[in-house]
C-alpha cells in the first residue's frame, strides 16, 4: 500500500501523535472520560469567541452530515419555513435533508462562481416568510468563502434563525459567532482543527436550542436530548467514538500550539498561494477568483495545452505520494487540491513538481 498524503478537504492528513492518542482504550463512563468530553465542549466554545452563559458546544456521533441533519431536523418546529442559500453541492445537501424530514424549504440556486449576498438573504425572508435560514460558510464544492457576517445582520434584523454549515472553515477561518448573528454553527472532528472522523460538533446559542425541546424528527439526532444529557456531566447518550474523541483533544492542543486560528489561517493561505501561483505557471487556472477564495482547497479548470485525463493524472500523483479529489461541478471539467491538515509549503512544492513531471510526460 502506497503510504501517500491527502491533499483533500478531509479526512485529511493527521500529526502521528493525532493518531497515537487513539491507542488508549477508555471507558465511556469514566469520569476521566467525561472530563475530556467537558474539556472539548469548553475549547470549542472559546474557538468561537462565545461563552458558555449564551452558547452551549453539543458533540454528535457520525460525520458533518450527520450533524447537518441534527440541526436541521431538530431546530426547524413543523411550521417553520427554511431557506438554504446554495451555491455548492453541500448547500444542496442542506436542502435535501430538509426535504427527507418534510420540512417547508426554499432552495435558492446561486451561481457557483459567485456567494450568495445579503440581498438574497432580505430577498426570501420577506418574500416567503422565513423562520430559519442555512448557508454553507466555506463550500468545498468550489473552495469559495461565502459571506455569512451580512447575512447573518440580515437574519437578526428579520430575527430569522441563523443556521451555519462551517464545516471546512472552523478552525481556520475566524467566525465569531455572536458577532455574526449564529444561532447554529456545524462543524466536524476532521475537518480543519485536524483530527480523525467520528463525531460532529454544533455550537448552539442556548435560547434557540431550549426552543427545540419535542422537536426532533429523530431519536439518535435529537441535538436537545444530547445537549441536555452531554450538559450535566459530559456523558454521551449513546455510545460516543471514545478513540476520536481522545484524538480531538490532542488536535486541540496541537491548534493552539500553532497559534490558534491565525496561525493556522497562514499556513493554509500561505500553502494555497503557493499552490495557484505553480499552478497557474504550468497553465493550469483556478475557477474562483481570488478574493473570494478560501485557503481551504482550491478548484482548478482542467487545462486546455494538454489532452488532460485526471484519472490519469490522480494515478500518478498518487504513485508519487499525494491524493487529490476530483471536480464535482456540474457540466464543468474541473478538480480540486485540498491546502489543509498537516500539509506545508514544501509538501506543495513537491506536488507541484510531481504535475509538472506528469505534464512533460503528455507534451513529449
Amino acid at each position: 500500500m502506497v503510504n501517500y498524503k491527502l491533499l483533500t478537504p478531509g479526512p485529511l492528513t493527521t500529526t502521528r501523535t493525532v493518531k497515537e492518542e487513539m491507542l488508549t482504550d477508555h471507558c465511556t463512563w469514566d469520569e476521566d472520560y467525561k472530563k475530556i468530553t467537558r474539556s472539548i465542549c469548553s475549547q470549542l466554545l472559546e474557538l468561537a469567541h462565545v461563552s458558555d452563559d449564551e452558547y452551549a458546544a453539543v458533540l454528535m456521533q457520525g460525520s458533518g452530515t450527520f450533524g447537518v441533519e441534527s440541526v436541521i431536523s431538530s431546530v426547524v418546529p413543523e411550521d417553520g419555513h427554511l431557506a438554504v442559500l446554495i451555491n455548492g453541492a453541500y448547500g444542496r445537501r442542506i436542502a435535501q435533508i430538509a426535504k427527507y424530514h418534510k420540512i417547508n424549504t426554499e432552495a435558492i440556486e446561486i451561481p457557483y462562481d459567485r456567494y450568495p449576498t445579503a440581498e438574497d438573504a432580505e430577498k426570501v425572508i420577506t418574500e416567503c416568510g422565513i423562520t430559519h435560514l442555512a448557508i454553507v460558510h466555506c463550500e468545498t464544492t468550489t473552495g469559495i468563502l461565502n459571506d455569512i457576517k451580512s447575512i447573518g445582520e440580515v437574519c437578526k434584523k428579520h430575527n430569522v434563525t441563523f443556521i451555519v454549515d462551517a464545516m471546512s472553515s472552523f478552525g481556520a477561518v475566524d467566525i465569531p459567532a455572536a458577532e455574526y448573528g449564529i444561532d447554529f454553527m456545524i462543524s466536524s472532528a476532521n475537518k480543519c482543527i485536524q483530527g480523525v472522523p467520528g463525531f460532529s460538533f454544533i455550537i448552539a446559542r442556548k435560547s434557540k436550542l431550549m426552543e427545540c425541546k419535542g422537536r426532533a424528527r429523530s431519536l439518535s439526532l435529537d441535538l436537545y436530548d444530547q445537549w441536555e444529557t452531554m450538559s450535566k456531566d459530559g456523558k454521551w447518550r449513546f455510545t460516543s467514538p471514545t478513540h476520536v474523541v481522545l484524538a480531538f483533544l490532542k488536535a486541540l492542543d496541537e491548534l493552539k500550539a500553532e497559534g490558534g486560528i491565525l496561525g493556522r489561517n497562514k499556513r493554509y493561505t500561505d500553502n494555497h498561494d503557493m499552490l495557484v501561483e505553480k499552478m497557474n505557471e504550468m497553465g493550469f487556472k483556478a475557477y474562483i477568483r481570488p478574493e473570494i477564495q478560501s485557503p481551504i482547497i482550491t478548484t482548478f479548470e482542467y487545462p486546455e495545452h494538454i489532452k488532460f485525463d485526471f484519472d490519469d493524472m490522480y494515478t500518478f500523483i498518487k504513485e508519487r505520494g499525494y491524493a487529490i479529489y476530483p471536480g464535482k461541478l456540474d457540466g464543468m471539467n474541473t478538480f480540486r487540491i485540498g491546502n489543509i491538515g498537516e500539509i506545508y509549503l514544501d509538501d506543495i512544492e513537491k506536488l507541484c513538481g510531481i504535475i509538472k513531471e506528469y505534464v512533460n510526460t503528455k507534451l513529449s
